[in-house]
């Protein structure tokens, strides 16, 4: 047990990462040698940033919780404390439940633990962040909550309404960041779309991401998290001019058929959904949709599955992730509907749909053997180079292979152009230019 240690463990999405960073800072301002995600944490003091969203990043979440318990119960932890999205959305059972746990705090106020620490939180850090991505890139978080109402989502019950960060604080955290050396900006928000409503009266989106482009320094801006609904246009005049936005939009379309569409309240029609992609396209040439779809929600039939696996097939998304429904104490499904599709039916819906997409993103990969494009490499890993393309975020997107023997110049952090040499249904294989 190292004295004046404490571990971060982060558990679930960017958002709650960029929590854990800004603790991170203000624990380390505060005096204390701090971690995160060590993969064998041996502070005096232990915080679990959880995820509450589906059951089973809520397991993840409670394992990871119990395992620091049984540390502290062993003499091998002092203090255990547990922050994000799981405590506050069960704050009241997990006390009752894991007593080993000195303090419970929910999503918005673990700048309490300051206080509880006997320190004080530095507000003249706001802005500040430990960085524990590689050093070239960073999360930009530019909102919270939701104001959304999706039948099956459980994250407005613990982010509460959509709140916008305000402009000029963005502008100078992505300033401070570009001068501690990051280059590339994944914009985060559980709904990006709406950012503005609530402080200008109006969706800024589109003069948020053209203010953060015109930034010295910033090398990619990449959007994560729109909806479909409303969707702003005037942000595609953005993407399409400025050479810094990354031609990529993450964009949860959920389903196709209009049955399951108002079941889910997406208050978006099949057809206004296949217009939306055909406007994109249009607007922004080349641009690399991520999006993500839900199978097995109360009500979809076989008929409503079909329609989504020929939608798939029409829109051939460069970049798709699925998951089954399932059901969530307090949404709206939860209290309206039966969770009538059995297991089974669920999983070999969500294997189908994947298999699809599978040969979908092969030869979506193989159409760019033989171009040139810019890459930012990442990191080394064995014989390679390992980078991304503008069309690829950290984590959850292909990645591009590069010799080390071949290029042991190459440094990680830096930009180069590459000619693509071969490709497999994920990731890419190139030659530097």
């Amino acid at each position: 047990m190292k004295h004046n240690t404490i571990d971060i463990i982060t558990l679930g999405c960017s958002k709650n990462l960029v929590d854990s960073e800004r603790l991170f800072t203000q624990l380390e301002a505060a005096g204390y040698e701090v971690t995160h995600d060590s993969e064998k944490p041996e502070g005096e003091i232990a915080v679990v940033n959880t995820c509450g969203f589906i059951a089973d990043a809520q397991e993840e979440s409670i394992n990871m919780i119990l395992e620091l318990a049984q540390r502290k119960s062993e003499g091998k932890l002092k203090r255990l404390y547990v922050m994000g999205c799981l405590s506050e959305r069960f704050l009241t059972e997990l006390q009752h439940e894991i007593p080993e746990v000195d303090k419970f705090y929910g999503k918005f106020n673990w700048d309490q633990l300051l206080t509880d620490l006997g320190k004080s939180y530095r507000s003249d850090l706001h802005v500040h962040r430990h960085i524990t991505t590689p050093s070239h890139y960073a999360y930009l978080k530019i909102s919270e909550g939701c104001d959304r109402h999706c039948s099956y989502c459980a994250i407005p019950l613990m982010t509460g309404k959509h709140q916008s960060r305000p402009m000029e604080e963005i502008l100078d955290e992505v300033r401070h960041l570009v001068s501690q050396g990051v280059k590339e900006f994944q914009v985060i928000a559980q709904e990006l779309t709406y950012y503005g409503l609530d402080l200008y009266h109006r969706r800024t989106i589109a003069e948020l991401v053209e203010r953060i482009a015109d930034v010295p320094g910033v090398e990619w801006i990449r959007l994560h998290y729109a909806y479909p609904t409303d969707f702003p246009m005037d942000l595609l005049r953005v993407m399409r001019e400025k050479p810094n936005v990354c031609k990529y939009l993450d964009i949860a379309l959920q389903h196709i058929s209009d049955d399951v569409l108002k079941a889910m309240r997406r208050n978006i029609t099949g057809e206004e959904t296949r217009q939306l992609i055909e406007t994109l396209r249009r607007e922004v040439p080349g641009i690399h949709i991520r999006t993500t779809m839900m199978v097995g929600h109360p009500g979809e039939t076989e008929e409503g599955f079909q329609q989504l696996m020929e939608f798939v097939r029409w829109a051939r998304f460069e970049r798709m992730g699925a998951f089954a429904y399932s059901e969530e104490v307090g949404t709206y499904s939860a209290k309206t509907y039966s969770d009538d599709i059995p297991d089974d039916v669920k999983q070999a819906r969500l294997s189908m749909l994947m298999r699809l997409q599978q040969r979908i993103s092969g030869e979506v990969q193989g159409e760019k053997v033989g171009q040139e494009l810019r890459v930012i490499i990442d990191r080394q890993e064995g014989e390679y180079f390992v980078g991304r393309t503008e069309f690829d975020s950290p984590e959850v997107d292909p990645e591009m292979l590069i010799s080390a023997s071949q290029y042991p110049h190459v440094q990680v952090g830096e930009f180069y152009r590459c000619r693509i040499t071969s490709a497999d249904d994920f990731d890419l294989y190139a030659t530097l230019v």
